[in-house]
């Protein structure tokens, strides 16, 4: 990952939560992506003027200017721009994180976590509502949730294709959960 406006310390932290994230899924984190160069950029923000202040930002993000407008109008403090490949695997992850009252109250590791588990699957929009991909341990370690990571791991599985957009898909993935609960 390529991590912007943090403190060497959040980055190594990041990176730990990528690396954790990533071994779950089967993979194996590179330092740089053959093609990209880098396929997971974090931007930590104050303000989300800043985004526009980047040199060349614009080039890598589509209406980079009216997205920040509409982060502005919805008060937002995070988004994600996914780049696909043809067979619609996620190719690239643009991670913006504007740092308000309650994420600046959250420890490095829960909000990095979070983060990387948001950015590994296409998730709903809804799908965090009513619950945090995350718990905490007794000892206030944040930790994923057993059926989130046990859904990343079905996803990932190599049987799996790396994109659907047929209902039906789910149907798979459930199977695929199953199977490994099994195993």
């Amino acid at each position: 990952p390529v991590v912007f406006g943090v403190e060497d310390a959040t980055i190594a932290t990041l990176k730990g939560a990528v690396e954790a994230v990533v071994t779950l899924a089967g993979h194996q984190m590179d330092e740089t992506d053959p093609e990209l160069g880098a396929n997971f950029m974090v931007f930590f923000l104050r303000d989300w003027q800043e985004l526009l202040d980047t040199p060349n930002l614009d080039r890598m993000i589509p209406d980079l200017a009216s997205l920040v407008e509409r982060l502005k109008g919805a008060d937002a403090n995070q988004y994600r721009i996914f780049r696909f490949d043809p067979e619609g695997g996620i190719k690239a992850c643009f991670v913006f994180i504007r740092m308000d009252e309650v994420l600046s109250e959250m420890p490095a590791d829960t909000l990095c976590l979070g983060q990387v588990v948001q950015s590994i699957l296409l998730w709903s929009d809804e799908a965090f509502l009513g619950a945090s991909p995350l718990a905490l341990t007794g000892t206030d370690v944040a930790i994923l949730r057993p059926e989130v990571a046990e859904t990343i791991r079905a996803a990932y599985d190599p049987v799996m294709p790396v994109a659907a957009s047929d209902p039906a898909h789910a149907l798979r993935l459930w199977a695929r959960l199953e199977a490994n609960r099994q195993n």
